[in-house]
């Protein structure tokens, strides 16, 4: 059974988590997305934090185990992070109105249980890699 983590997998990743949300959400500017509410103080380290735990995330990935918490909670960052404006699933399920008077507020709480969601899928998969090495040297 390997045993190894993989550092290097979860540099990538984790890297290209940080570019990408970033990028699509304009929490920087950027030619390709023009954000249309003001970026919060709270959402670059929110997609750094993000980033950080995906990377986390795949140099630590056993088993199938913690990956649909972890999957889910990128989700939930990645809405959470997001311009809510121009999120346009969100723009049809409340409007514009609506969207900023009741979603705009909760979304740092939405950020916030996405990162919970995907620590508890690390912890996941760190536990089940723990159980699978102590039974593999308990077992001759």
């Amino acid at each position: 059974m390997e045993s190894h983590y993989r550092p290097r997998a979860g540099l990538i990743w984790g890297l290209i988590t940080f570019a990408s949300v970033g990028t699509i959400t304009a929490v920087w500017s950027n030619p390709l997305f023009i954000r249309m509410t003001p970026v919060a103080a709270w959402e670059f380290p929110a997609v750094l934090l993000l980033a950080i735990l995906t990377g986390v995330f795949f140099a630590v990935r056993f088993t199938a185990c913690g990956a649909r918490r972890a999957g889910i909670g990128g989700v939930l960052s990645f809405v959470g992070i997001a311009c809510p404006v121009c999120n346009k699933i969100l723009m049809l399920i409340f409007g514009g109105p609506l969207l900023l008077a009741y979603f705009d507020p909760v979304r740092p709480y939405v950020a916030l249980a996405g990162l919970i969601l995907l620590a508890i899928g690390i912890w996941r998969n760190i536990a089940a890699r723990r159980t699978a090495l102590a039974t593999e040297w308990l077992v001759p």
